[in-house]
């Protein structure tokens, strides 16, 4: 049986693939992707989609695939209603339920695009010239609206249960505690989430990722148990503090990759998340704003006070 369907899932999930391996391009993630799922995904998981599910699936992947790697966040609000679409699709049978809870955490990144949309115009048209393309939000733009957006959004369900015992996890890493929002950001504390290019757990951790930082993925996938997932991703976050001596920048380092990171600053000749922000990946542009709005709402602090 054929695995398009569940490969079409891949969504926005490229970009965060890359976040742990930069190295990655479209057609390595599809053929690992492929792969996985023939040695992962029983017939029953391939069952659950019926064949107008995986062609509506594959009709939206075909139309993001020219998206994921761009520049421009507001690209993305065109795929808002079609993702919104499939969630239920997702939801409906439980082999497909973790891809589901990957696919609801994303959303949040077309809404706010949408959002962008309305307020960030296209550039006035030059006599003769073609239109321009609308500019990226800035960062403040960024930061003011996902504050605006998480004003009123309650706590996970499971957050209550998870957040005590993960803060203790970081905490005997030397990473702030407050960071194990990120969880929410990833997985809205759900460690089923499974992202169908392999990242898995409450913090979304590639299998590379993890087994750099200690965890095993076969026979047992430890991402999936809640304090060892906080112990590798807090090694991970205190390694790229380290390295770049600033929070903007190392979350911006877990989501597109250190090297993605290292290679801009060089390039502008910049040092800070703000300089090179319009010209990482869309969903980083955002995932940076967006833990500094959770963070803020859950726990009153800014990254710079960490």
């Amino acid at each position: 049986m054929k695995i398009i369907g569940l490969l079409m899932l891949l969504l926005l999930s490229e970009i965060h693939a890359r976040a742990q391996d930069e190295s990655i391009t479209l057609d390595d993630l599809m053929q690992s992707a492929g792969e996985w799922a023939r040695q992962n995904l029983d017939e029953d998981v391939l069952r659950a989609l019926q064949n107008q599910d995986q062609a509506k699936v594959k009709q939206l992947f075909d139309e993001l695939q020219k998206q994921l790697q761009g520049e421009y966040v507001i690209d993305l609000a065109a795929f808002r209603g079609t993702a919104s679409a499939i969630l239920p699709i997702l939801q409906r049978h439980e082999e497909t339920l973790p891809y589901a809870l990957w696919l609801k955490t994303q959303l949040d990144y077309l809404e706010v695009a949408d959002q962008l949309r309305l307020i960030i115009k296209p550039p006035k048209p030059a006599p003769g010239q073609p239109p321009q393309l609308p500019p990226n939000p800035s960062p403040q733009q960024e930061r003011e609206i996902w504050i605006q957006k998480l004003a009123q959004r309650p706590w996970p369900d499971s957050a209550k249960t998870y957040v005590p015992r993960l803060k203790e996890v970081f905490t005997a890493q030397k990473v702030p505690p407050e960071l194990v929002w990120i969880a929410e950001v990833e997985s809205s504390f759900d460690p089923r989430a499974r992202s169908p290019a392999v990242a898995a757990g409450l913090f979304q951790l590639m299998p590379a990722t993890a087994k750099r930082f200690g965890l095993r993925c076969w026979p047992l996938d430890q991402r999936l148990t809640p304090e060892k997932s906080a112990g590798a991703t807090a090694k991970y976050l205190r390694y790229l503090h380290g390295h770049f001596n600033d929070w903007r920048l190392a979350l911006a380092a877990y989501n597109a990759g250190q090297g993605a990171v290292d290679r801009l600053l060089q390039e502008r000749k910049a040092a800070t998340f703000d300089a090179i922000a319009p010209h990482l990946p869309a969903e980083t542009q955002m995932y940076v704003p967006r833990i500094e709005a959770t963070l803020l709402h859950r726990e009153g602090v800014r990254l710079s006070q960490l």
